[in-house]
């Protein structure tokens, strides 16, 4: 299990590391480490957010929007680059979105009131929160656009290099009902993707998980919506966002 602290007690959360010395100080007694399972249930639709998580490491979160008929819907994923819940509040916040866990690990906690606290000491503070969400809704806007315009195939092939990102590894947790339901489409369309990438040696399956066995074919498969996310990352937040899979 990847530490939720680096060797100078920082969490392993690039948003944190962006922290100067100062700031961090503000917030640093307040953070609590925890830790999460795949599937846990951070917000529903509605409930007032109180905590922001950090997450650390190879620990990963999404962002899915019910509908009508039952099915949850994936708009964004959040690794260690950021944070969820109360980014930009002030006072009560109810959320939007169904937040999840995607991939469990170490997280560290922040009550919205602390950080809050924190930001009115500090117009630094205040700005990095405020570039973050900038990215998030970035984010946001890039993946409105690519599930509007690119295939089924382009969009796997994407999210997949995006969770290899974040969690720094090969096997990605993902089942082929998971996928259908971050997709928005029937079971059948996600399962016949997958295998189509498995019998061109992309990837294994693996029981509730992928094993990545040729990231460059794959990512000549993915949209190129992951690229421009990366770098308005870069170009507001510096250093933030995981640019490439690494062992941490």
């Amino acid at each position: 299990m990847t530490p939720a602290t680096t060797d100078r007690e920082r969490p392993f959360n690039n948003l944190l590391r962006r922290f100067n010395a100062t700031d961090f100080a503000l917030i640093d007694a307040a953070l609590e480490p925890a830790e999460a399972m795949a599937d846990e249930l951070l917000y529903n639709p509605g409930d007032n957010i109180e905590i922001v998580y950090f997450p650390c490491g190879p620990s990963l979160v999404s962002f899915l929007v019910p509908n009508e008929d039952g099915r949850d819907v994936e708009t964004i994923l959040v690794g260690r680059e950021g944070a969820v819940g109360g980014i930009v509040s002030h006072g009560f916040l109810p959320a939007y979105t169904r937040i999840t866990v995607k991939v469990g690990g170490p997280f560290v906690r922040l009550k919205v009131s602390t950080l809050e606290a924190a930001k009115a000491k500090s117009l630094t503070l205040r700005h990095l929160f405020a570039r973050y969400a900038d990215c998030m809704l970035a984010q946001m806007f890039q993946s409105t656009a690519c599930n509007a315009i690119h295939s089924i195939e382009q969009r796997t092939a994407k999210w997949i290099i995006a969770a290899m990102e974040r969690t720094g590894s090969d096997l990605v947790p993902l089942t082929h009902e998971q996928l259908s339901t971050m997709l928005g489409v029937g079971r059948s369309y996600a399962s016949r993707v997958i295998l189509s990438f498995k019998s061109a040696g992309i990837l294994e399956t693996r029981r509730g998980a992928i094993l990545i066995r040729d990231r460059d074919a794959l990512a000549r498969h993915a949209c190129l919506c992951n690229e421009a996310v990366k770098a308005h990352f870069d170009e507001v937040l510096r250093g933030v966002y995981p640019a490439e899979p690494q062992n941490a």
